[in-house]
């Protein structure tokens, strides 16, 4: 009987050996886990919060994030009207416009900063408006600058990285605004190393030289040019009248930039 306890009490020693030993896995170091999201410390409440495939795409890149920009109130919706005899217009998108992106530490070199433009004073307005961070659709917030040809400059202080410029003429309504030119230069009077980011006066109007790019609708997302990452401490603006009056208007300009590397 004794003989019969110790065989039946060895089989039950084994068999939990067995099952210690299968429920324990071999690390594979080829195994890193779940490839969609990992995780970092959360310092408000000690647990982990998830970062997205996009956040590690983003991170791959560089460090690049979508800038830093609050857009105003959209004022129209649908189909744009009062288009007629508007030539080599830009579809509408239909949808947002993509984020921009570029490294965390850019933000808008242009807030408060000096302008200075052609019609000074202008019609209506204050220059100082244009760089003071309001840019929704209203007559108090709108800059006139008058009939044909005009432009707005802004002096960012010292030179800076640009990495895109960002404008509002006035989006009450769908207006297009002729003879659209984004220029920046290293000093005041445009002599100076003057480089074009953005031209679409096609037939040379301005005296700048025919440009490629298209006439566009303005809308509450504004126009964003690529700066490039030129480097410079002037930006210049020139328009020259709309498809709905003589008026060269503005409502506000963003120049998103850093200090050189």
């Amino acid at each position: 009987m004794r003989l019969t306890r110790w065989i039946m009490l060895g089989c039950l020693v084994l068999a939990c050996v067995g099952l210690v030993s299968c429920s324990k896995k071999t690390p594979d170091p080829n195994d890193a886990g779940d490839s969609s999201q990992t995780s970092t410390p959360d310092k408000t409440t000690g647990g982990a919060v998830a970062v997205s495939v996009k956040g590690q795409a983003e991170a791959a890149a560089g460090g690049l994030v979508p800038l830093p920009v609050t857009l105003p109130k959209p004022q129209f919706a649908g189909t744009p009207t009062n288009l007629d005899g508007v030539e080599n217009l830009e579809p509408p998108l239909g949808k947002d416009r993509p984020a921009f992106l570029a490294p965390s530490d850019v933000t808008n070199v242009a807030l408060d900063k000096t302008v200075t433009a052609l019609m000074d004073p202008p019609i209506m307005g204050e220059l100082s408006q244009i760089v003071d961070g309001d840019k929704e659709a209203t007559e108090d917030g709108l800059v006139d600058l008058g009939p044909m040809k005009q432009w707005v400059q802004v002096d960012l202080g010292e030179p800076q990285e640009l990495w895109a410029i960002l404008f509002w003429h006035f989006h009450k309504q769908s207006r297009v605004y002729y003879d659209v030119v984004v220029q920046v230069a290293d000093d005041p009077d445009f002599i100076t190393n003057v480089r074009t980011l953005f031209n679409n006066d096609h037939d040379n109007t301005s005296g700048l030289g025919v440009g490629s790019d298209k006439n566009y609708i303005d809308t509450s997302e504004g126009k964003l040019v690529d700066a490039k990452k030129e480097v410079a401490q002037y930006v210049r603006l020139y328009s020259s009248e709309n498809n709905l009056n003589d008026r060269s208007h503005y409502l506000e300009v963003e120049v998103y930039g850093r200090t050189p590397k």
